[in-house]
């Protein structure tokens, strides 16, 4: 296969990385500084919000995990690695990936909603349930594909075997 016959995919796959990077250094500082002073206040919402950006910086190291997976993955697709068991293995990092950032999230939701009813905004419960939708379909999608590729490898080894 050519070689730049992914490179849309691998573009993507890195400008899906640029705005969580972008948030994780310019945006979520900001909130940490000022849950900070809100904690030093004595108000309890100050280490609520504290919990949640926590839980939000831990699960961007799975997040760009999966994105190196799946970056692998693309390299190995264009050396003609498609099917081999490499694949299989980067699907199930990224599975395992997606489930725990949707595991994480489920957990902070309790959390989430007690600063959307103090700040009067549920959205952010949406917010909060939105990231962890989109992370279970990808977990999801990853295990179907894993069990294709892996039944599609099987039977490759099988007509080698005849051949």
């Amino acid at each position: 296969m050519k070689q730049g016959s992914t490179l849309l995919l691998k573009i993507a796959v890195i400008l899906m990385g640029i705005p969580i990077f972008a948030i994780c250094v310019f945006f979520l500082p900001k909130i940490v500084l000022e849950a900070i002073d809100h904690a030093s206040d004595g108000a309890q919402l100050g280490y609520i919000v504290l919990g949640i950006l926590a839980v939000m910086y831990f699960s961007a190291i799975p997040f760009y995990f999966a994105l190196y997976q799946a970056f692998k993955l693309l390299r190995y697709i264009d050396q003609n690695n498609a099917f081999s068991d490499l694949s299989v293995v980067a699907l199930s990092k990224i599975k395992y990936c997606a489930i725990t950032i949707t595991g994480l999230y489920i957990l902070v939701l309790p959390l989430v909603f007690i600063v959307a009813q103090w700040d009067d905004a549920p959205g952010l419960v949406l917010i909060g349930m939105v990231i962890s939708g989109a992370s279970l379909v990808i977990a999801v999608f990853a295990a179907v594909l894993k069990r294709l590729l892996q039944q599609a490898i099987n039977i490759k080894s099988e007509n080698d075997l005849t051949v």
